[in-house]
């Protein structure tokens, strides 16, 4: 798990390309709230693929684990 220091530089770095991006789906027209719900819709299944792949990295490793064990 990430800590708190390096979640916060994380924050920073994407923090002004993330308010680029806002602004511009704003100024191309798009209302706020159909910005903010896309964004979160995207953010969400980032969310969910990076945590499958960690999930799938997981079994894999307990899986050879278990390998190693029976040998």
């Amino acid at each position: 798990m990430a800590n708190r220091e390096t979640s916060e530089t994380c924050r920073e770095t994407l923090s002004e390309p993330f308010a680029t991006l806002v602004e511009k789906a704003t100024s191309s027209g798009w209302p706020e709230h159909e910005v903010a719900l896309a964004l979160s819709d995207l953010a969400e299944a980032y969310v969910v693929k990076v945590t499958a792949r960690v999930i799938i990295e997981g079994s894999i490793q307990s899986e050879l684990a278990s390998e190693r064990l029976k040998n």
